[in-house]
């Protein structure tokens, strides 16, 4: 259970967090929310390292 590992979990909340609140018609937190997990996610963990 690294570091990398609960990033990882983060960035899938944020991400489907996102999804749904599009469906809720809440675009702009929407998009907010899967820019800041993809930010977090895997390709990003670069930021916090």
């Amino acid at each position: 259970m690294g570091m990398e590992f609960l990033l990882w979990i983060l960035a899938v909340i944020l991400v489907v967090s996102g999804i749904v609140a599009l469906f809720r018609r809440q675009v702009l937190w929407g998009v907010v929310l899967i820019i800041v997990g993809l930010l977090v996610g895997p390709g990003g963990v670069s930021i916090f390292t």
